[in-house]
Parts: C-alpha cells; structure tokens; sequence
C-alpha cells in the first residue's frame, strides 16, 4: 500500500498493517520514558500536601514551595522543550535521549531525599529540564523507525500507555503516598529510568543528526527559552499573587519581547532553531495552533474538575482521584483504534470530531448542582468505593464524553503533525508541538483565575447581602473552589460553597469556547489528511 512518506510530498511503500510490530524493545524504552514524565507532571499533586507538612522550608513559604514544585516542573519543561527538539536533531536522538534518562534519573533521586523544600522546588526544576529532553526524542525516535501504518500503530500504543499512565496518577499516587511516603513517587523514577537505558542502549539504534544541520543556534534557543519560560512563569507567577508583585509582570513583560523578536531572529540566522518555512505548511501551521487552542482548556477541564469535586461537592480525595479512571479506560480502548481509523478515512474529522466531543463534555458540567451527592471513597472502607448516584448520574456523562473527545484526539494530531514534516526535523517540529501545548495551560489558567475570581465574588455578593466583592480581606480568607476557613461566617461559607459551582461552570464555558475554535482550525486549515489508499486504487 502507498501512505504519505516522512520526506515532504512524497509516498513510500510500507509492509501491510498487519504484520507484527518491529522494534519493540525500542517502542518500551520510549514508552517506558515518556511515561515517566507524564506521571511525574500530574502525580505529584497528591503528595503536595505531605511534602509541605514533612520538608521545612527556608526562603520560600511552605503554599509557596507546593506551587513551584509543579509549576517549576511544568515551566521548564515547556520552556526547554523547543532547545531540546533542536538539540536531538543536531546531535543525534539516541545520545540526546540518553543524556535525557540518565539527568531524569539522577534529578529524581535528588527530589526523593530532598532534605528541604527549597532544595525539592530546584531539583524539580532541574527534573523538569531533564524531562524535556526526553518528550521531543520520544516522537522524533518513532518517526525514524516507523512508516506509515506502522507509525500509526507506534503512535496509537505509544499514546495509549502513555496517556492512561498520565491519568491513573492520581489514584496511584494516593496509593503511594498514603502507604509507602511521598518520597516513593519520585524514588520509583529510578530503576524505570535504568531499565529505559538498558532498552535504549539495546534497542535503539544511533539515529544520525540532520545531514542538513548547521552550527547549533544558541541566541535562537536562548529567546525560545525565555519566551516560554517568561510567559509560562510569568502568568503562574500573577495567578497565584494574584498580579500583586512586580516579578510576574516584569517575567510576562520579558517573555513577550523575546516572543516578538523571536521572528525577527529566525529570519536572520544562518541556521535558525526554527526555520520559518516550516509554518508555509499549512497543515503544520494549523495543527499547532489548534494544539494550542485544545490542550489548554483540555489541562484546565482536568486541573479544575480535582478542585471542584472535592471543595466544591465534598469528594473524598480518593473519590475525586478514581472519578478520572474512566477517562483512562477510554484512551486505553478507543486511542489506537482511532489511529487506525484515521489512517483508513483521513484525519480531519477526528481533529475534528474530538474538540467538538470534549466541549460537549465540558458543558455537561453545567448539570451538575451544587447539591449533588459527592462520592466519599475512602481505602479503609470497602462499601464506600461503591459510586453515588450523584457521581453516576451527574458526573460520569461529562468525564465519559470528554473523554471520548481527547481518545480519538491525540494519535490523528500526533500523525498529521509528524506526516506534515521531514523527518530530520520531526524533533523540532515535536519539540514546537509539545512547547504549545504546554504553554497553554499556564497561560489559560491565568485567565481562567481573572473569570473564575469575578464570577465567584459577584455570585457571592448576590447572595449575602451587605457584602463588599472587593474587599481584599474577604478575598484573602476566601477563594475560588476553595472552602472557607474554620473561623468563617457560616452564611458566608454557605455562599462561598454556591459560588464555587457558579465560578466553575463560568470556567467550563470558557474552556468550551476555545476547543470549538480548535475544531474550526482543524476544519478550515488542516490539509494533507486523506485516506490512505492501495496501490491501483482510484
């Protein structure tokens, strides 16, 4: 059969879909490695609590350090990402991807006896760095090894461990905090990291660096990092002080010169980090812009549904935590299947389809009352892992359908955006896709903040009469999807309660918006995404 080759606007012949997999020991080292990171970004916010009663601290306040060890993590691997793309097809994926585990490793062991919470938010950092090495080559490894279905087949596995791995980390780091201690989620790192080598080494073989590469561009990577970095720090950084200090609007003020003359740069450099002719793809420019517009609300619908369940409807943590398992069972079926599909009838319509699913999913919250049951499943109680007929009822048809949304999503962008690049730069192009994609979140959820917080004080003013929404005291003591303290007015508590629902559902709008704009993109502007056909076939 003939599918679009990996050199542009060619077609190469693959053997049939339905021969066995080769390269698997290559397939588990990237598999394993990506897994790795994914879990170290969602994981983590179970242990937060433990980490900050457990570490003393020194410069940084304890709510402080719990912020930067996932935003430092998140914030350095999407400034890094676009350098380290670069950097494995400069130098060659193989040895970049090694220096990769082995520095996750490392960082790892550091963050697991980490004697204070200082030392814990750098090393997390540094693990963050680390991580980015390793979410570019991982792609950019499988497009070199795999061609046309067989690359749909890689992609799909790939994205259906790694995905359900990023999904299940919650419960399973609940399972790990409450037996075994908050050190053993970082600890656990290091001997999947040496059995990723051991394949690695293995399995992979050296994949050459770009035969068209030049001198590295390191002024290039330098405005990519701190654009990133800035716009990324700088909006956790206001969202959490809640723009109170200078430091965040000078980072987003930085980022924003070096996201402006990064163009500029690009068009001037011998050999630029990111050669401009690659977004004259339409389809490769489209597909980043509608990652951008996805994954954004996609982290956001996620982040906020923890937060909601729990402080809002009175969800268990462990309830809270198994209520997101459905969305893994989905991605765990449905993901390479939709590969498959898409490879047969074209990817458009699951680029498509799958924002438009997720938006559904996402105003289905705008059922769910503020008096509906909350599910209190507790680990020393059997009878209550048992759903409540609030969570079956109200719930599960939101996480059900966005789900469905994000499972036929990721291996169709994955495959138009690998097929819309020559294969020497698909770590660059991997590297860009992924920098968006995580850039988003920060940047949305500092938005999001400025909805949620007016909703939220206006929702609470109509309901307790004489109460000023903007003094700061109040807004000090009570928060958006937060309860109120033990001191609180219970009047006051009680509204705060409604608000939250009210402020939620503001969100979920919001994030609704932005996945139809990331259908319309795919609709409009994704090209090169027809079904692939045998030879002779008309």
């Amino acid at each position: 059969m003939l599918v679009p080759g990996n050199s542009v606007g060619g077609l190469l012949p693959v053997h049939s879909a339905s021969m066995a997999l080769p390269h698997k020991g290559a397939l588990g080292a990237v598999i394993m490695a990506s897994a790795v990171v994914f879990l170290d970004g969602t994981v983590v916010n179970i242990a937060l609590p433990r980490i900050g009663a457990e570490l003393p601290s020194v410069t940084i306040g304890v709510l402080e350090g719990q912020v930067y060890v996932v935003a430092g993590y998140m914030a350095a691997l999407a400034a890094f990402l676009l350098p380290a793309g670069a950097l494995g097809d400069q130098f060659g994926r193989r040895r970049v991807y090694l220096v990769g585990l082995a520095a996750f490793g490392t960082v790892s062991l550091l963050c697991g006896i980490a004697p204070s919470l200082d030392l814990l938010v750098v090393a997390r950092v540094a693990q963050g760095i680390a991580g980015a090495l390793l979410v570019p080559g991982s792609l950019a490894i499988l497009t070199a090894l795999y061609e046309g279905p067989m690359r749909v087949r890689a992609f799909g596995i790939w994205a259906t461990v790694t995905s359900f791995v990023a999904i299940v980390g919650p419960p399973l780091g609940g399972v790990l905090v409450e037996t075994v201690g908050w050190r053993s989620i970082f600890l656990l790192n290091v001997p999947l990291v040496l059995v990723a080598i051991v394949l690695t080494r293995r399995s992979i073989p050296e994949l050459p660096a770009s035969v068209e590469a030049g001198r590295f561009d390191w002024a290039g990577s330098l405005a990519a990092t701190v654009a990133v970095g800035g716009l990324t720090f700088g909006s956790i950084r206001g969202q959490e002080t809640h723009w109170s200090q200078p430091s965040a609007l000078a980072a987003l003020a930085v980022g924003a010169i070096a996201m402006l003359a990064f163009p500029l740069l690009m068009a001037r450099r011998r050999d630029p980090l990111v050669p401009l002719e690659l977004f004259r793809n339409r389809t490769f420019a489209a597909v980043n812009l509608a990652t951008l517009l996805v994954y954004g609300p996609l982290f956001l619908v996620l982040y906020l549904q923890s937060l909601f369940l729990q402080n809002a409807l009175g969800y268990s943590p462990l309830g809270a935590a198994i209520s997101v398992v459905p969305q893994g069972i989905c991605l765990v079926l449905l993901s390479a299947r939709a590969g498959t599909l898409a490879n047969r009838y074209g990817t458009r319509r699951f680029l498509v389809g799958g924002p438009l699913l997720m938006a559904g999913g996402a105003l289905l919250w705008l059922r769910v009352a503020p008096g509906s049951s909350p599910w209190l499943a507790r680990i020393d109680d059997p009878g209550s892992l048992a759903p409540s007929a609030g969570f079956l009822v109200d719930v599960l048809p939101a996480v059900l359908l966005f789900a469905i949304g994000i499972s036929i999503y990721v291996v169709p962008l994955t495959t138009t955006l690998m097929g819309s690049i020559p294969v020497h730069r698909a770590g660059l192009g991997s590297g860009i896709n992924n920098a968006l994609s995580r850039v988003g979140q920060p940047l949305l959820s500092a938005i999001a903040f400025i909805v949620l917080s007016e909703r939220f004080y206006a929702s609470m003013a109509s309901r307790v009469p004489g109460l000023d929404p903007a003094d700061t005291a109040l807004r000090a003591s009570i928060q958006p999807l937060n309860p109120a303290g033990p001191g609180a007015d219970p009047v006051v508590a009680a509204a705060a309660r409604l608000a939250s629902t009210d402020a939620f559902h503001a969100a979920v709008i919001a994030a609704a918006v932005l996945l139809f704009l990331g259908a319309i993109v795919s609709a409009r502007w994704v090209a090169g995404s027809r079904p692939i056909k045998a030879i002779g076939a008309g």
